[in-house]
Formats: C-alpha cells, sequence, structure tokens
C-alpha cells in the first residue's frame, strides 16, 4: 500500500489559515515585543482571542489525519510567525492538558469551560519547576498539607510559562505539583488546581531571558495558599513503591501531558526553524545565488551543502512530530515517538538557526533582520518541556526497557 505525506483537507486549510496570520499579524510585531520583553501584547492577545481560536471558518467533519497533527501544524505556522507571540496566546496550555488527562469530568467542565467562553481572554499554566527541581521531579520541595477540606500549598516555582496571566486574570488557573508525603518520593507528588487570584499565590517576578522575550515566563511564590480538596487532580492515596516507579494515576496522568506537548514544542522548533531557512532562502534567490539540488556534491558550493541538508534535516524533524502526533489521534502510546520527535527538532532548530546566521554573515548578526531573534528564540526549543538530554535518555529506556533506576 502506497504512504502518502500530504495532509488532510482540513490540515491543508488550517495550514493556510495560520500561516497568513502569522504573516499579517504576528511578523509586524514580532521586534518591538522582543525589545518590549515585559510589554503585554494587546493588539495580538485580543484578536486570538476573537478570530483564532476557532481556527478556520470553513471547516469540514475533521477525518483521521486531522486532531492532534493539526494543533501541531497551527504552532508550526504561528512559530513560523513569533514563538513569543505564540506562547502568549489565550489557551489552557500544559496545565489544561494536565486537567484533561488526570482530572474527573467534573474539573474538566470546572476549569476548562471559560476558554470556551465569549468573555474576556484566558489562560492555563503549569508550575513544575523550582528553584532546587528541574528534570527531576522527585526533588520537587513545594508543600501541600491537607486541613480539614483544603490543602495548604507552601514553595517556590520558577520558569513558568503564562504564570503571570494564569494567575492574575479572572478564570485562569495554574496546576501546581506538589508533595503530600516526602518519604514516598513521586508517589507522593500530586497536582492541585489554583485558580486565578487565589489568596497565598503571589507574582513573584518575571525573567528576563535570551529569547523567546515576549513571552510570560513567571516566577510564583505560595505561602499558606488554601484550596478545596477538590482541586486535587488524581487520587489523593499516597503509594510508597520502588524507586523508579512512576506514582499513582494522577501523577501519571499529569505526567503524561508531556506526550502531548513535546509534539507541540517539537513542532515550534520547526516553525522557528522554516522561519529562518526560508528567509535565507529568499536573501540569497534576491542576490542571484542558485540553489542546484540535481549538481553533483563535488561541484555544489558549501553554502548549498548547507541548505540541502538544512532543509532535509527540518524535513525529518516534522515527520518525527506528525508521527507522535497521529499516535495521539489514535490513542497510542507515543511517549518513546514524542520524545524522539522534541530532541530531534531542539538540534534542528538549534542548527538550522546558527547557520542562518551564519550564512548571512554581519546581515544576519544585525538586528536590522530578525535572523539574530530566531537564533535567539530557538535555544530554548532544547531546553523547556524535557532537556536534550532528558529526551535522549527517555528514548534510551524505551528502546532498552530499562526502568528509571536502571538508567539514570
Amino acid at each position: 500500500m502506497p504512504i502518502s505525506f500530504d495532509l488532510a483537507p482540513n490540515s491543508q486549510k488550517a495550514r493556510d489559515y495560520f500561516h497568513e496570520m502569522a504573516r499579517s499579524q504576528m511578523r509586524p510585531l514580532s521586534r518591538r515585543y522582543d525589545d518590549e520583553e515585559h510589554g503585554f501584547p494587546t493588539e495580538w492577545v485580543d484578536y486570538y482571542w476573537r478570530e483564532g481560536r476557532e481556527g478556520p471558518p470553513d471547516m469540514d467533519i475533521p477525518g483521521p489525519s486531522d486532531g492532534f497533527v493539526q494543533v501541531c501544524i497551527q504552532a508550526e505556522e504561528l512559530c513560523w510567525g513569533d514563538a513569543a507571540l505564540y506562547l502568549r496566546i489565550p489557551s489552557p496550555a500544559l496545565g489544561g492538558s494536565a486537567v484533561a488527562s488526570a482530572g474527573t469530568q467534573e474539573q474538566r467542565e470546572r476549569f476548562l469551560t471559560p476558554f470556551r467562553g465569549e468573555g474576556a481572554p484566558v489562560w492555563g499554566a503549569m508550575a513544575i519547576t523550582e528553584p532546587g527541581a528541574g528534570s527531576d521531579t522527585a526533588a520537587i520541595q513545594t508543600s501541600a498539607e491537607l486541613d480539614g477540606d483544603e490543602y495548604v500549598l507552601n514553595g517556590t516555582k520558577i520558569f513558568c510559562t503564562s504564570g503571570e496571566a494564569a494567575s492574575q486574570h479572572e478564570g485562569g488557573f495554574v496546576v501546581v505539583w506538589a508533595t503530600v508525603d516526602r518519604s514516598a518520593g513521586r508517589g507522593g507528588i500530586k497536582a492541585f488546581v489554583v485558580p486565578a487570584g487565589t489568596p497565598g499565590m503571589r507574582l513573584g517576578g518575571l525573567e528576563k531571558k535570551l529569547g523567546i522575550r515576549a513571552s510570560d515566563t513567571a516566577t510564583l511564590v505560595f505561602e499558606n495558599c488554601r484550596v478545596p480538596r477538590a482541586n486535587l487532580l488524581g487520587s489523593a492515596e499516597v503509594k510508597k513503591k520502588k524507586a523508579g516507579s512512576p506514582g499513582d494515576k494522577g501523577f501519571k496522568g499529569a505526567m503524561a501531558t508531556f506526550d502531548a506537548s513535546r509534539p507541540i514544542v517539537a513542532a515550534m522548533a520547526v516553525g522557528v526553524g522554516r522561519a529562518a531557512l526560508d528567509f535565507t532562502l529568499e536573501m540569497l534567490e534576491a542576490e542571484g545565488v542558485p540553489l542546484r539540488y540535481d549538481a553533483p556534491l563535488q561541484t555544489q558550493s558549501a553554502v548549498e551543502r548547507d541548505l540541502i541538508e538544512m532543509q532535509a534535516e527540518l524535513q525529518a524533524a516534522r515527520l518525527l512530530t506528525w508521527r507522535a502526533a497521529a499516535m495521539m489521534n489514535r490513542g497510542r502510546p507515543n511517549s518513546l515517538e514524542a520524545s524522539i520527535a522534541k530532541a530531534k527538532a531542539g538540534l534542528v532548530v538549534t542548527r538550522i538557526t546558527q547557520k542562518a546566521v551564519e550564512i548571512l554573515g554581519p546581515a544576519g548578526y544585525s538586528k536590522k533582520l530578525l535572523v539574530e531573534k530566531w537564533m535567539r528564540d530557538a535555544k530554548i526549543s532544547d531546553i523547556y518541556e524535557g532537556t536534550q538530554q532528558i529526551n535522549q535518555l527517555i528514548v534510551a529506556r524505551r528502546i532498552l526497557e530499562y526502568s528509571s533506576s536502571m538508567l539514570r
């Protein structure tokens, strides 16, 4: 049976729709909000909430190749426009994925319904990373103590994407990972939904960053922050298990959000890499520099060889991303494929954007062009949602069938 890599009609329609949005709405704002790091992009947020969140207005009934693949296509196109502004869009984001995967039906309706309403823009966020706990979730120190019908949260979370918007705007929420029993390791870690404006949750500051500077990256502090017992995602039961065990369904459900988020981050990386590659090709074409695909390798220039390799690597990252997304569509486990896509895309976008700056020389290094910005924006793709090293470790464990205690 022949294999087709053509997009389904709906996905192609979405690709065209979001590409035009990226070109007309995001690119003109890109440099401004990179320079105004903590400025709020009101015009973009309002436009997306009004026009973008529903997607193309004339979509057909979704087919088997739509769904999550289409989400990744949207991420690629909008990050071709600007990755930081993409991260600013009002959405439930990773926090919403945790609610959807580990929450009850009542919790999903309570926390996710505002994102489907006609009111003001709403954001969700996930708060995992701490000053002393990054990739090792077992090292989380933020505590949650049960006091009657409420949990009392204390601790500090850093690098929370959309943390300011989710904690400050009515209807938003932050999913906070905290331990109810440190002696239980990962088995004692639970996820709690903290609605915006909850007393005891405050903004500790905003990060100044190398790239994605328009993105809201916040420190959140929890000081005797009380949330109802009903805001716990998953089971309250603490099961002490052997080292390397993932813990209860709630923890595994929250962790499963990464199987969904890593293909999206990979798609974002592909979008940034494509922006740099497209622009470089346009600049060289304008200067009359040909790209000869059919020329023998030994007769091609170094620039031609670089650009052809960049194109091939970008397409490889895209197809790996779509594969991981298609598996999500079909309800198949995709932890291995999601980490492969994330690791590949993180490496590819870093190399492509650096090479684009190199090929374009002083012009590429100058702030007169967006190429240097894309290089700065690219690096985070190799860090968040699991570093390059962590994703390679996950890939090795899945292929070798080793537990986390067997391969560290």
